[in-house]
């Protein structure tokens, strides 16, 4: 049962790291400098950065993922208890650093990020199984679909057999993988780089878009979201649809607007809104999310359903 009459448990099984955020002008040429403007220093990784968004949207969460047994791995679960977020199932690996990424950001919002994630930061089968209690509590389990694929299906399996809602962000790249996704997962995400691996091909604008999105849902999903290109998202459900173009606001830095989107999906389906309802509350959490530096959500759960209702009534 679904509602707002209980405190619901997300699960985020995805990457756990430490995010350098640097703020300048222009990037330079080659050879030549910038001057950095502002830098941040933060928890991120997609797993982290989309528990903490279901935290601001109501929900209790817990992130699986793992760190390195390094100061930086320490630094990160202690950002991550302070933000509230449960780590208990947070592995820490012996003899891996913790994942870097850093995001450099212009100022007119254009993002390149730099991405050191060693092999030991992935998460294996078998740690899925130590948190096989975890997830066989949860009310609704994310999945970071760029995770190794035996930890992907540990985790799509424990959760199904619970009967956990299920969130897949992402496209992994095996056939096997996709298919028991679009058997067994209830949502199903994917941003337009990703939309063109799930379903095979790059739909040709935004009528094909919602074809291949209804053709996905036909396999098993309540729900079903892909970017149209970069300027709109498709959201289908059984016997509807809706196409939104990305919600005007300040673009400080586009970090983190796809995991505030995959939260918000889990979270309105908790909270018992319609599909329709669900799509806005992710595209207003994603407009939220990116006026600030780095990928961290700063908006409430109010905010969102405000802007969301406001939307909605303005697409008429």
């Amino acid at each position: 049962m679904t509602g707002p009459d209980r405190a619901w448990r997300a699960v985020v099984l995805g990457q756990v790291a430490r995010d350098l955020v640097l703020a300048v002008d222009a990037l330079p040429e080659g050879g030549a400098s910038a001057v950095v403007r502002q830098r941040r220093e933060l928890l991120g990784g997609k797993g982290a950065n989309q528990a903490l968004a279901c935290l601001r949207l109501g929900l209790d969460a817990a992130v699986i993922g793992v760190v390195g047994d390094d100061d930086a791995g320490r630094d990160v679960l202690a950002r991550a208890r302070a933000d509230g977020l449960d780590v208990d199932d947070v592995v820490r690996r012996d003899g891996s650093p913790t994942a870097l990424l850093t995001d450099v950001v212009e100022a007119d919002g254009t993002r390149r990020l730099l991405e050191d994630v060693p092999p030991g930061t992935l998460l294996t089968a078998a740690d899925v199984r130590a948190s096989s209690a975890r997830l066989a509590t949860a009310d609704a389990v994310l999945l970071q679909l760029q995770q190794p694929r035996t930890a992907v299906l540990e985790a799509l399996r424990t959760a199904v057999g619970a009967g956990a809602l299920v969130v897949a962000d992402g496209a992994p790249p095996d056939d096997d993988v996709r298919d028991e996704l679009a058997a067994h997962a209830h949502v199903l995400r994917a941003d337009a780089a990703e939309t063109a691996a799930l379903v095979g091909h790059e739909p040709a604008g935004v009528e094909e878009t919602v074809e291949a999105a209804h053709a996905l849902r036909s396999r098993g999903p309540v729900l079903v979201a892909l970017a149209a290109g970069q300027e709109e998202n498709v959201v289908v459900w059984d016997g509807g649809h809706v196409v939104m173009p990305l919600l005007e606001g300040p673009v400080t830095d586009p970090t983190g607007a796809g995991d505030a989107f995959t939260a918000a999906l889990a979270a309105g389906l908790l909270h018992g809104r319609t599909p329709e309802e669900t799509a806005w509350w992710a595209s207003a959490a994603a407009v939220l999310a990116v006026g600030t530096l780095g990928g961290r959500p700063s908006f409430d759960l109010t905010a969102v359903r405000e802007r969301a209702e406001r939307a909605r009534a303005a697409a008429g």
